[in-house]
């Protein structure tokens, strides 16, 4: 009995399951003919509330979303590592019984690069490319599984090989990997990573081999961007921007290298191309062979400089090498991760805000309810862009947000009018389908409408709002492969545990009890916008001059000096020759990019500005040390803060002993009768009533300057017999 029940509920259960199979190829082969999910399909997939429809019906004003009648490249691809959903990026495990926790925050190959760091190896394969190579037009084209076994082959007998690769960003939310360039001494191999998607992990053997050496130039990005979309990981890398560092270059980018040690040009405008089409232009095959078919010759040529200098300056050959080493291979450590904000859309909408405060728009800004336009259509952007994965600036630009948010149109017709002249100026380059309003805003238009008419200043309960629309219902908008698990009842459950809501309350940890006086400090002193924006300023060759913040990128478009090139952040390029270019000045610190945390900790949440050199010994600095700098500027949080304040305040007090400069000054005394002009807090005994306090100098001498000549003789006199003391 026992045993005919165990075989039916197994058979019950292999019919579920090959239902469920053939349900989800039905699926996929109707989304490859372009034809959209019925309502009857999704519910196969989602379970739909109970007792909601009534409160449903209200939200629903769109018919249905038209969006999916083109298929895009990542639409093809059957594994997605990281799809768009609010759940973290589980990283590779090696071991069975290692648990998610551990994927999560631990390198799968932590212990092999740690082992290099500490027995670097000699580096004598770079050696072999002692003459700069011709470049001809010859490449290998690897689209099919086969073609990449045999690299893979190819590889794993080399002792290094160079690799590039190339991004798309604006029709995906998160980006994917659209080219990898791969070039060994004798051959170039272009790998085409959208046919390819899902078996990439042929290659993770070998980069991962820790007896191949993998050339990159400005690797950090290239590192995870193969962890997101491939699971592949580096161990073993020489970067030559790296290498550009050590060695103190003019430029460290590969333009400059390609132009200074190959005797060959390259716009890197062309990284802005859209990398997804299918066959490339002749254009863009030369820009992605060029890339890597002269690192290994350029890693060459910094090799034998990194062995001069050391033995110059160290006696040591390999001192400079194994610096460069243990730089790249420290950028291996990093681990790729998804960054989401509670509730979605919350960071930009602050972004936004602060950015356009200080614009023309500034003072309209101010007004509660055009800030609270600006976080609705925020987070409708973020929900919007995760369902459709497009960029945000693809689906809703800053432009119309804030045009939408100052304007509030009425009708579905004043939106999209709104939308258009917003955007008139916006230029994504090189993507032909690009248009404004986006095809998702269009499908939606009535959506946004009715956002802009029943705005809240619950915003936890307008994503909800949102998320049961487009979420829970899942009767608008397409399924894909990137949406799937967003649409499932489990991130449902998830967006219950990331917003909260008891007696219609936001349910908070510390529920009932004061607020501390940390908190307090926070919320009243630490910044309360991002304080690095990241826009980029290119010259007109396309080289990199800096990084800046968006008042500046505003301040150059609005006079006409520069075109917009890049959203999110924005870049520009100058319609003019600057006077002068960073490298020219050895000032490498502007063009990196910055992080909004704590230098100390990595908090992300709250940080405040901190001067490393105090401005008691900042105002005596040369004018062009003090003038427009900020590299003695970080961002510390509250306990960073107070640790690096407390220190400073020893070395302060240490330094005024050792040079017998006093440290506070308590009063500034007549030069003529004390042979100090100032008194220190460690000079008391005998002093009491000698001279005058800064303070109260400061404030007789602002008094007789603004109101000198109204005062009456009395208080004049007073306040003159107070400035006299110093004289």
């Amino acid at each position: 009995m026992v045993a005919t029940r165990e075989r039916t509920v197994m058979a019950v259960t292999a019919i579920t399951i090959a239902v469920a199979f053939a349900t989800v190829l039905y699926l996929s082969k109707r989304r490859k003919n372009r034809s959209k999910l019925s309502t009857s399909e999704a519910e196969l997939l989602l379970l739909e509330p109970e007792g909601e429809e009534e409160e449903t019906e209200e939200v629903i004003r769109s018919p249905c979303c038209s969006t999916d009648l083109e298929t895009k490249p990542q639409y093809m691809f059957k594994r997605v590592l990281a799809d768009n959903s609010y759940s973290a990026f589980k990283h590779l495990k090696r071991e069975e019984g290692e648990t998610n926790d551990l994927s999560l925050k631990l390198h799968p190959y932590e212990d092999e690069i740690t082992y290099m760091l500490e027995n670097p190896p000699v580096l004598s394969y770079f050696n072999k490319s002692e003459n700069c190579p011709d470049m001809d037009a010859s490449y290998v084209w690897v689209d099919t599984q086969q073609k990449l076994e045999y690299l893979a082959e190819l590889l794993s007998k080399e002792e290094v090989f160079a690799v590039d690769t190339e991004q798309h960003s604006i029709r995906s939310f998160l980006g994917f990997t659209a080219l990898m360039q791969i070039s060994t001494h004798k051959e170039n191999f272009l790998v085409d990573t959208i046919a390819l998607h899902d078996e990439m992990s042929i290659l993770q053997p070998i980069f991962v081999n820790a007896s191949i050496c993998k050339v990159f130039h400005g690797s950090d990005n290239d590192i995870l961007w193969l962890q997101r979309d491939f699971h592949i990981y580096i161990v073993n890398l020489f970067d030559t921007a790296k290498a550009c560092t050590v060695l103190k270059k003019p430029k460290r980018s590969l333009a400059y290298l390609l132009e200074n040690y190959c005797g060959v040009s390259t716009n890197k405008m062309m990284q802005r191309e859209d990398w997804r089409i299918r066959p490339l232009s002749e254009e863009m095959f030369h820009y992605a062979c060029v890339d890597s078919h002269y690192l290994l010759y350029i890693a060459h040529c910094l090799h034998t400089e990194l062995k001069i200098q050391g033995h110059d300056f160290h006696r040591d050959n390999l001192y400079f090498i194994h610096e460069v080493f243990r730089l790249s291979n420290m950028a291996c450590i990093q681990l790729y991760i998804k960054e989401f904000q509670s509730p979605p859309g919350e960071s930009a909408a602050k972004s936004l805000i602060s950015r356009y405060s200080n614009s023309q728009v500034g003072i309209s800004l101010k007004d509660d309810r055009t800030r609270e336009i600006i976080r609705c259509l925020c987070t409708w952007r973020d929900v919007m862009a995760r369902i459709h994965d497009e960029s945000l600036q693809y689906i809703l630009s800053d432009n119309a947000i804030i045009d939408l948010a100052l304007k509030v149109p009425k009708e579905a017709e004043e939106v999209y009018s709104v939308i258009e002249h917003a955007d008139l100026n916006r230029d994504i380059p090189n993507i032909q389908s690009a248009s404004s309003p986006s095809p998702v805003v269009i499908g939606h238009i009535n959506d946004i409408n009715h956002l802009l008419s029943e705005i809240t200043n619950d915003i936890d309960n307008l994503f909800r709002r949102i998320f049961q629309r487009y979420i829970v219902q899942a009767k608008i908008c397409p399924l894909s492969i990137y949406n799937y698990a967003l649409l499932s009842e489990l991130n449902v459950k998830l967006a219950n545990l990331l917003f909260p809501i008891q007696n219609g309350n936001k349910s908070s940890v510390r529920v009932g009890k004061k607020t501390s006086r940390k908190e307090r400090f926070v919320k009243k002193f630490s910044c309360k916008a991002p304080v690095y924006h990241n826009c980029r300023i290119y010259a007109s060759d396309g080289r990199l001059l800096c990084y800046c913040d968006q008042r500046k990128i505003d301040w150059y478009l609005r006079r006409d000096l520069a075109k917009i090139v890049e959203h999110n952040p924005p870049g520009i390029v100058l319609l003019f020759e600057p006077k002068g270019r960073p490298e020219d000045e050895d000032n490498e610190f502007y063009i990196q990019s910055k992080k909004n945390i704590c230098v100390g900790c990595g908090e992300k949440n709250h940080y405040l500005r901190y001067r490393i050199i105090p401005s008691c010994y900042r105002i005596h600095f040369p004018e062009h040390l003090k003038s427009h700098r900020s590299h003695d500027i970080v961002l510390l949080c509250v306990d960073c803060h107070e640790i690096a304040h407390s220190s400073a305040e020893r070395y302060k007090n240490q330094i005024a002993v050792e040079f017998k400069i006093p440290l506070h000054v308590r009063k500034v005394v007549n030069s003529e009768e004390n042979k100090g002009s100032t008194l220190s807090s460690s000079i008391v005994e005998g002093h009491e009533d000698v001279g005058v306090s800064p303070l109260h100098l400061r404030s007789a001498a602002m008094a007789l300057l603004r109101h000198g000549s109204k005062m009456p003789s009395e208080r004049f006199e007073e306040l003159t017999q107070v400035i006299s003391k110093c004289k």
